[in-house]
């Protein structure tokens, strides 16, 4: 098969509205060395035809139709038939700046690298046309050694650089050779990252800002009551420490990022049982706050986390307080406005 630079990997289901302008800003791309991958998964609307209309005319974009498996199949469908130097994973529903690609794949030629870590948007739409953009970033940086690299880990992961898909580029080889592939499980992207980060060596971090992460769906995974989310933290801070472990990294800002990290999904855990969309009682609800605020673990990462804002230390008082009732009126608060103010919570939510 014919070398191609960057394979770009995107799973397709629900998104007839959203499809094409993603397919086009890789289209739009200045790097034009690349393949695209566009899986259908079982899509009940017309996004797959609208995906083969625009393969029709366009060579490099290739339309994988299955049955429906979630995203995790989708994308490890195409890491098996992507031929790339470099993979790029992508979201259906969002778009990326025409130099994405360009600069990623710079600076991984020029410094070897396994990994390109990117800055990204979170474009929030309050109406149709008016949003409010959360701009999450760093300075740039190249990794002298792995160490280097797990010691500032932290930093990374604190500014949500970490943990998607869709702000890296990836080595192909490394992919390949590790046999990585994207778990079956909700929330594929950030244990993918963890074992992709898990042994990665040459790491590089670019100052730039090129995705665009629309929360715009009100059918979107990330807007729905989950039942299960606070067994779900809690699989992923387990995940974590394992991480941090097998790193032997244990100093003090490592430490109280993790503390302050699993202290402020506690916060989310709760506001997810208050929502609107959850169909439990309000005695259920406050049943489930309680086992969640008296969890021996919030106990002892409580004096460990800095809490980085005045909202967030205002929202650990009826936790450290150990009231239900205070935290369940704190979690309708919250919910209340998540649904009525969305302008308002992104911006409380960005800048916790």
């Amino acid at each position: 098969m014919a070398e191609v630079k960057v394979s770009v990997i995107m799973p397709v289901y629900g998104v007839e509205e959203y499809v094409g302008a993603a397919i086009e800003s890789i289209q739009k791309q200045t790097f034009t060395d690349w393949e695209m991958f566009a899986v259908d998964d079982g899509t009940p609307d017309k996004s797959g035809e609208i995906c083969d209309r625009y393969a029709a005319s366009d060579a490099r974009i290739h339309v994988i139709h299955k049955e429906n498996g979630g995203a995790p199949s989708a994308r490890n469908v195409a890491i098996d038939k992507a031929v790339g130097k470099y993979f790029y994973f992508m979201d259906s529903d969002d778009v990326a700046e025409p130099t994405m690609l360009a600069d990623m794949v710079a600076a991984a030629e020029k410094h070897n690298a396994q990994l390109v870590v990117s800055g990204y948007y979170i474009d929030t739409y309050y109406s149709d046309t008016e949003k409010y953009t959360q701009e999450q970033g760093v300075d740039g940086k190249v990794y002298a050694s792995q160490r280097e690299f797990r010691e500032d880990a932290y930093r990374l992961f604190d500014q949500n650089l970490l943990y998607t898909p869709w702000n890296k580029l990836y080595s192909g080889d490394y992919i390949r050779e590790n046999k990585l592939y994207f778990p079956n499980t909700f929330w594929d992207d950030f244990p993918f990252n963890l074992s992709v980060l898990r042994d990665v060596e040459r790491v590089v971090v670019i100052s730039g800002k090129y995705y665009h992460f629309i929360r715009k769906r009100a059918e979107s995974e990330t807007t729905k009551y989950r039942s299960d989310m606070y067994a779900k933290r809690e699989e992923e801070h387990g995940w974590m420490l394992d991480l941090y472990k097998h790193w032997n990294v244990d100093d003090a800002n490592s430490r109280e990022f993790l503390a302050r990290r699993y202290i402020e999904r506690v916060i989310g855990c709760v506001e997810n049982v208050t929502s609107k969309s959850c169909t439990l009682s309000s005695v259920e609800k406050k049943q489930e706050i309680k086992k969640i605020i008296s969890d021996e673990k919030v106990k002892a990462l409580l004096p460990v986390m800095h809490p980085q804002s005045a909202y967030m230390k205002l929202m650990l008082v009826p936790v450290k307080m150990q009231s239900t009732f205070l935290t369940y009126l704190e979690g309708c608060f919250i919910s209340k406005v998540k649904s009525g103010n969305v302008k308002l919570f992104a911006s409380l939510k960005a800048k916790r």
